[in-house]
């Protein structure tokens, strides 16, 4: 296996959630009503999942590799570009949160900025996914021999062996404070 391999894998459970997620948005907008829970419950996904996890080895593994190669412009300005996607996203998650937490404190105005904050989401992730599967992995894979695709596969598992770590220490951090 290659490592765009993981994370081709990675994107179809994204589209999966995504589906569900638009499922939700129909509900939202058909009762002008949120499920809150649902709503952390997907914000905790894409940060966790799509975002940390994800995008974490795009990053932090295949994207530092790549700064390391003398790529051609096209595919440099295509890295530059899933960068700036990646932090537009974090960017509307965020929004998002707090929609939610004003939604949850009583101001039903939120519900549009839920909306749109979810429309977009499902929106951006599908088209943001075909430029990575169909262009971006299978372009970029040339730059590597066959020993560093091997590499960059096991800092792949490596990567996702300690998110489960990263993540619960975070819990035990936040949990912490509150029961000091």
């Amino acid at each position: 296996m290659k490592p765009r391999g993981p994370l081709m894998i990675e994107h179809r459970l994204i589209e999966k959630i995504l589906v569900l997620t638009s499922k939700e948005l129909i509900l939202i907008q058909k009762n002008k009503k949120v499920n809150p829970i649902f709503i952390d419950t997907v914000v905790d996904f894409i940060r966790i999942y799509a975002d940390r996890t994800h995008h974490g080895k795009e990053e932090d593994i295949l994207f530092k590799a790549l700064e390391n190669k003398n790529l051609d412009k096209k595919d440099k300005k295509m890295m530059e570009d899933l960068v700036n996607e990646h932090i537009n996203a974090r960017k509307v998650v965020g929004q998002l949160v707090d929609a939610n937490k004003n939604y949850i404190n009583g101001d039903f105005t939120s519900i549009d900025i839920i909306i749109n904050k979810l429309s977009f989401l499902i929106d951006f992730y599908p088209n943001h996914i075909l430029k990575e599967d169909k262009i971006f992995f299978p372009n970029t894979e040339n730059y590597f021999s066959n020993d560093e695709l091997d590499d960059m596969l096991n800092d792949f598992w490596e990567f996702d062996r300690k998110m489960i770590h990263e993540k619960y220490n975070r819990l035990y951090e936040s949990l912490k404070v509150v029961y000091k």
